[in-house]
């Protein structure tokens, strides 16, 4: 018998878990910039509230977020070495 190997998902692994947030924080929060009807407008939805949340805290917390970025950006390329 063979044993399959298992494939990581971000789900699974932590640094890519806070990469995708990250990015989703930074996405929503661009998008409701450049288009703010369309984020407001559907806060109340369960799927497109949470990108709403996103641009929230993307909005309120920007120094930290930005910060967060700067840290995984680091920590990315120091682990391609």
């Amino acid at each position: 018998m063979e044993v399959e190997e298992w494939e990581e998902t971000a789900l699974f692994n932590f640094q890519s878990l806070l990469l995708v947030i990250l990015l989703t924080i930074c996405t929503s929060t661009y998008a409701h910039y450049v288009f703010p009807g369309i984020i407001d407008r559907n806060k109340e939805n369960y799927v497109v509230g949470v990108f709403w949340k996103c641009a929230r805290v993307g909005e309120r917390l920007s120094p930290y977020v930005s910060l967060a970025c700067v840290f995984m950006a680091g920590s990315m390329f120091m682990g391609q070495w």
